[in-house]
């Protein structure tokens, strides 16, 4: 008997399947592509539990004959090409036809067509790759095709689906690339019977953007427009402010089809060299348009690759266009502070001082009355007149002027007099509050004083206020604080023969990470007075929802806020509010990054994050006391690196010192 078996068309389409169909995203791909292909200016696309169970694509293109129903359902059936030669020139978005089939092998497939030059519109049911009905029907222009129940007949790909939040996620994330690469098409997306997208469909691309990533992202665009060499590129890059800290919000599109462009990338990140952050990375939505015999789009199945004829042309297009966009969009930062808004009058107050100054007005005629005259009026209106005004016309009264009674009623008063007693009482009270802390201090400074033997250090009349400040003394070694260098290396001596060179940030960011270690995160997050809002792509925003628990762990308590945003409510009080949102985001990055389901490899890499951000940074101006305690937690916890290895401690022996200047050989 032969080894070699003849496959069967059943199963042979199935193998066909795996290359094209792996999950509910990849259909909506090859189905939505297809409406585009077909010249369509709307196609709406409706998902039920991520997919798997009901998805819809329809469209208004150009439809399909009657005779070609049958054909398109056959492997490697396709209107877009015709002969060798048009696979080095691919300028449609689907060239193989293999979707179709691969899509009505393993699931209920219904198709519902007319073409512009037919009568009647046709409907055609397949069930696993086998057709069941072909008939006439009552149906628009355009094509309609309903995939139900996915992998129903394969099992075995069935078990490794995600869960129904996480595959419509992914459908989510493959419409926002095809409305950002097709903004003349008006998409329509609708999950589980809510509209979740919906563009204008108007061909401006910034209004693509705006629909798919909102307004505070698209706000912080700059466009891009150039054309070199026969490459022209069109788009818009993020202002190097609004830099983030991966690359997960960078899209890249040849001849309008989304791939995963290195060349491109490596354009962006030398153009922004030098005006974006170390570390950090722009955002971009960019279309790159040449020659289709130029670019090869047949090298992996998904068709997220190609392979560029010259990459030069490609590098030096991307680098200039965003080069130029910079220096030309860029404008430098304004500060902007909250204006204080005047106190809201309360009506009742005000009816309060109206019945006193009807009082007040029945005084005797020697009384003198204080008369303020207001620019086109000879006297100022009754305080009863503006509170009436006020109940009928809430928005058109006006504070009314609060006069200093004791300065117009007494001739006697002088104002700077007044001043100047109103000052002394302001430095008096200033000077208790000072007294106050004093006293304080040493009462909490006697309490907790350490019961260590303190190294003595003989002071005389000529020793200056700047005498360095003794350390901690031990029974193996003494240590003196002798100071700082550069705003980040702390000098201890240590025994009369060596010095301690000590990294604050490194030992700091130690310290922290070694307390989260230990406390497991817990007991270190506050609720954020004022939430704070971030837009993610929707594979990092279903990582982010997916590890909650994760995230709630180190200290951020975050929820869905819609249409790929999260909202964080609480984070760790180390960080800073501005490295709130730039954590959650490095960490959401390396989660969608890293498949392996471990959590302490998580944690562990959160923790590091959190430390590093949260620790006092080099440069940054620190008192003595907090140095000297650095120092002490240095020796007495024998911290030797840093999370991320870097060295917190180097020994200078003494001799060495010695032989730099001579004093020994």
């Amino acid at each position: 008997m032969g080894r070699i078996n003849i496959l069967d068309k059943h199963t042979a389409e199935l193998i066909a399947a795996g290359e094209v169909v792996e999950r509910p995203s990849s259909v909506i791909k090859e189905l939505v592509e297809n409406s585009i292909d077909a010249g369509a200016t709307a196609v709406t696309v409706e998902i039920k539990n991520g997919g798997v169970t009901f998805m819809r694509v329809s469209d208004n293109g150009s439809g399909i004959l009657r005779e070609d129903v049958r054909p398109a359902f056959i492997r490697h059936a396709t209107s877009k090409v015709k002969a060798e030669e048009d696979l080095d020139c691919i300028a449609t978005l689907g060239f193989r036809g293999e979707a179709l089939c691969s899509v009505s092998s393993v699931s209920h497939l219904e198709l519902l067509t007319k073409a512009r030059e037919e009568e009647i519109g046709t409907r055609c049911l397949i069930d696993g790759g086998e057709e069941r009905l072909l008939e006439d029907a009552g149906c628009p222009i355009g094509t309609t095709i309903i995939v139900r129940d996915l992998f129903y007949n394969v099992p075995a790909r069935m078990k490794f689906l995600k869960t129904d939040l996480s595959e419509g996620n992914a459908v989510s994330n493959v419409i926002d690339k095809i409305a950002l690469s097709h903004p003349e098409v008006a998409i329509t997306y609708i999950k589980d019977s809510k509209l979740a997208l919906k563009t204008a469909g108007d061909g401006k691309l910034l209004s693509a953007i705006y629909a798919v990533y909102g307004r505070e992202f698209a706000n912080g665009l700059i466009p891009v427009s150039y054309e070199m060499g026969g490459v022209k590129v069109e788009g818009y890059v993020s202002r190097p402010e609004n830099a983030r800290s991966n690359r997960n919000m960078q899209n890249f599109f040849i001849n309008h089809r989304y791939v995963i462009c290195k060349t491109a990338m490596a354009a962006i990140s030398e153009a922004c060299k030098g005006s974006v952050m170390i570390g950090k990375f722009p955002s971009c939505v960019i279309n790159i348009d040449m020659s289709f015999s130029a670019v090869d789009v047949n090298v992996h199945p998904t068709k997220l690759e190609v392979r560029f004829l010259n990459e030069r042309p490609v590098f030096d297009a991307v680098y200039h266009a965003v080069k130029s966009a910079l220096l030309n969009g860029e404008k430098r930062i304004e500060a902007s502070f909250p204006s204080r808004k005047a106190p809201a009058v309360n009506p009742f107050e005000l009816y309060k001082k109206a019945s006193r100054e009807k009082e007040e007005n029945k005084a005797p005629a020697s009384f003198p009355q204080a008369s303020v005259k207001t620019a086109g009026s000879s006297e100022k209106k009754p305080a009863s007149d503006e509170l009436f005004a006020m109940l009928d016309h809430p928005v058109a009264v006006k504070k009314p002027t609060v006069i200093n009674r004791t300065s117009v009623l007494s001739d006697s008063a002088d104002p700077f007099e007044l001043y100047s007693k109103q000052a002394q009482k302001n430095e008096e009270k200033k000077q208790r509050a000072i007294d106050i802390a004093k006293a304080d201090k040493a009462a909490r400074e006697a309490v907790t004083a350490p019961t260590e033997t303190v190294l003595e250090i003989p002071q005389s009349d000529e020793t200056s206020p700047q005498e360095p400040k003794p350390l901690i003394a031990t029974d193996d070694n003494d240590y003196r604080y002798i100071g700082e260098a550069f705003k980040t290396y702390i000098i201890i001596e240590k025994n009369p023969r060596e010095l301690m060179l000590i990294d604050k940030h490194a030992a700091h960011e130690r310290i922290i990470y070694e307390k989260l270690k230990r406390d497991k995160g817990s007991g270190y997050s506050q609720l954020l007075l004022e939430p704070i809002t971030l837009t993610l792509n929707k594979i990092d925003y279903d990582n982010a929802i997916l590890n909650k628990d994760v995230l709630m762990e180190a200290g951020f308590d975050i929820d869905s806020f819609g249409s790929g945003m999260i909202i964080i409510r609480s984070a760790p009080q180390y960080l800073s509010f501005d490295d709130i949102a730039l954590s959650v985001e490095e960490m959401v990055g390396y989660l969608s990054q890293n498949k392996k389901e471990i959590r302490s490899e998580k944690m562990e890499w959160i923790y590091h994050n959190i430390s590093c951000r949260a620790a006092i940074k080099g440069g940054d101006f620190s008192t003595d006391e907090e140095l000297i305690e650095l120092a002490k937690k240095v020796e007495d916890e024998d911290i030797r690196h840093c999370p991320h290895g870097r060295p917190v401690c180097v020994i200078l022996k003494k001799r060495e010192l010695e032989k730099l200047f001579g004093r020994i050989v």
